[in-house]
């Protein structure tokens, strides 16, 4: 998980001080003009001081993105409208304007305000040095000094500084935060490793393929920059609208004014050109989009749901696939005892506790599991491991092997040990005086509600597709359990990242997974998703959305949330644009002068607003996963709050 993130408390932030203050203006200013008499003057001060402060937090940015990235965004047109207003004397306008749409984006901001922390902590799975052998002895180096060709030692515990091909030792590597494979990997010479392995049995000798700085977790980090960077490219509803809007009421009111003066009295359609220029201004839109979204995520947040930017809610409420990450996203990432085979005579217990004596000595992640199924074992002595192979001991003056079916051939039980790798599983063979007696199957197995997650989803018309950098046989065995007919396995992390990107050319979609291995996919995603209670500081930082609980039923209601509020701000613009377009013949034609525009803008903006503000709720029901699985109860506490 994530480390604690660091807040600026609001009361000393300034981008939330300075909105605050220019509200407090306003509303003096306006308490001043209509109780107090003879204190305009001092009402007109307040006006000023509230338009400049709020002016202060769009203005200056409107204005350097036009002249410098000829960016013609919301901001800007809101600073064309206060100036409008300004220029017709209507200070009190302009002030409000300024205050409701600087007070809104700051809300957004603050709702929205995230640490850059998870790809340095991505790079720190690359150690500061290695061990490598030089003529028949060791020597540590800074790891940027590596080069393809060095020989690096690896005992047991050490982290693996860049990739290679083993050249002698047999081991297990866990590549969990690599390849998301939840079971470690058996391996030997001539197998190829890469860079953040971690050695967690027997020495190893390896040469490197790669320097210590150009490795296949130094381009996970850029390929997760680089799809970040893209992905900030992508504009607000809003502001693609503002694009066209703009020049087109630029352009109107040049022609209003222009065509005017040559037909009647300038200083007339001079003025009713400025007044176009406020009935354009799309306040109700600037308004009620960050209002929006800033209730639906203050309110996503309450059953454990993240969403990190404004472009990202909005583009959740869009996702029509998603692309799921199987190990600790669609599994527990747990290993457990799965099955136990025996021969007869023999029984279940017998073997799993046999195994489990042993595996008590043994460094071996598979260790845990088998132990935890059999807390009971009788004590094993004489205990000897060999890495990647197996471990010996005697039990009651019986001697016992448990290991890998590539160092014990499981003999008569090999048809039923085929059938359960077949299924996912790893197998490791117990031996009983030099004879197979059993076997015992590990599988990290499905969230007990993913196959019903996965059915709702797939029953409203979402694309599923598992993506996973576990084998083939393991990942076909748990899609099948899952429900999930397109899968992806054997991946690598930029291998992820380019399935993400292929599905994305059919339409909106959103990756969901937790592990370093994700990172790349999850910002190449249009939404990337983390389950957050356990993933990788990585993970969390390259996504949009994270998941404060593991549970899979906040996937349909963090979509069904996300969108009925994509919903409301559709209402909202359809509702903006409607007003302009009804207000700007009126303003043309001077049926409305400046002080009704304005008013029918201040009607509009308390109507959107309200309408904004239903994203705020959250329903106390949504559609079951499956038919009487899912209770009110087990929704509204599907994830720890924030």
């Amino acid at each position: 998980m994530a480390r604690e993130e660091e807040h600026t408390p609001w009361w000393r932030d300034r981008a939330i001080l300075l909105p605050v203050a220019s509200g407090v203006s306003l509303l003096v200013g306006l308490i001043l003009e209509w109780f107090v008499p003879n204190a305009g003057m001092i009402a007109l001060v307040l006006f000023w001081a509230s338009l400049l402060l709020g002016a202060s937090q769009f203005v200056p940015g409107a204005l350097k993105g036009l002249f410098t990235r000829g960016k013609l965004g919301i901001g800007l047109l809101m600073t064309i409208s206060a100036t409008g207003a300004v220029l017709l004397g209507f200070i009190e306008e302009a002030a409000a304007l300024a205050f409701l749409y600087s007070i809104a984006e700051a809300l957004e901001d603050k709702a929205m305000d995230k640490a850059r922390s998870g790809l340095r902590s991505l790079l720190a799975l690359i150690p500061s040095t290695a061990t490598i052998l030089v003529r028949g002895s060791t020597r540590t180096v800074p790891v940027e000094d590596l080069a393809p060709g060095d020989v690096l030692r690896l005992a047991a515990g050490d982290r693996l500084a860049t990739d290679g091909i083993i050249r002698s030792g047999h081991s297990s590597l866990d590549v969990s935060a690599i390849t998301g494979e939840s079971i470690p990997v058996e391996v030997g010479p001539g197998d190829a490793v890469l860079a953040g392995s971690i050695n967690t049995t027997g020495a190893l000798e390896v040469e490197a393929t790669a320097g210590g700085t150009d490795n296949s977790l130094t381009t996970v980090v850029a390929l997760v920059e680089q799809a970040q960077s893209e992905k900030g490219q992508r504009a607000r509803i809003a502001d693609r609208l503002a694009r066209p809007l703009v020049p087109g009421v630029l352009i109107l009111a040049i022609f209003v004014a222009v065509i005017g003066s040559l037909f009647g009295d300038p200083g007339v359609w001079i003025e009713r050109a400025l007044v176009v220029l406020v009935a354009a201004s799309p306040c109700a839109l600037a308004i009620s989009v960050p209002v929006t979204v800033v209730s639906a995520i203050g309110a996503a947040s309450k059953f454990g749901v993240v969403i990190k930017s404004g472009a990202a809610f909005e583009r959740l409420g869009g996702i029509r696939h998603l692309a799921l990450d199987k190990t600790g996203t669609l599994t527990r990432n747990q290993p457990t005892v799965a099955e136990v085979l025996t021969i007869d005579g023999i029984s279940r217990a017998d073997v799993l506790g046999w195994a489990a004596a042993l595996e008590d000595h043994s460094t071996h992640p598979l260790a845990a599991a088998i132990t935890a199924a059999a807390p009971q074992a009788p004590t094993a002595q004489q205990v000897d491991e060999t890495a990647g192979q197996g471990i010996t001991g005697v039990i009651d003056g019986t001697q016992i092997k448990v290991g890998s079916p590539r160092w014990l051939s499981p003999g008569p039980l090999v048809g039923q040990v085929e059938t359960l790798e077949s299924q996912g599983m790893t197998v490791v063979i117990v031996y009983r005086d030099d004879h197979p007696v059993g076997a015992v199957g590990v599988r990290d197995e499905l969230r007990p509600e993913t196959p019903e997650v996965i059915q709702s989803l797939t029953d409203e018309g979402f694309g599923i597709t598992m993506l996973t950098g576990d084998n083939r046989r393991t990942a076909d065995a748990l899609a099948h359990e899952a429900g999930i007919t397109d899968v992806r396995s054997e991946l690598r992390p930029e291998d992820k990242a380019q399935a993400v990107a292929d599905l994305a050319g059919r339409g909106p979609v959103a990756m969901i997974g937790d592990g370093i291995n994700d990172a790349p996919a999850l910002a190449t995603a249009d939404i990337g998703i983390a389950m957050g209670a356990k993933g990788s500081d990585a993970a969390i930082e390259s996504a949009d959305v994270a998941f404060t609980g593991d549970d899979l039923r906040l996937i349909p209601r963090a979509l069904h949330h996300a969108r009925r509020g994509r919903t409301i701000i559709n209402q909202n613009i359809v509702l903006s644009l409607a007003i302009i377009i009804v207000l700007l013949p009126l303003a043309i034609t001077g049926v409305l002068g400046l002080a009704a525009v304005v008013l029918v803008h201040e009607v509009a903006e308390v109507i959107v607003i309200a309408n904004g503000l239903r994203a705020a709720r959250t329903a106390t029901t949504a559609r079951p996963v499956a038919a009487g699985t899912l209770s009110t109860s087990e929704l509204t506490h599907a994830g720890p709050h924030v």
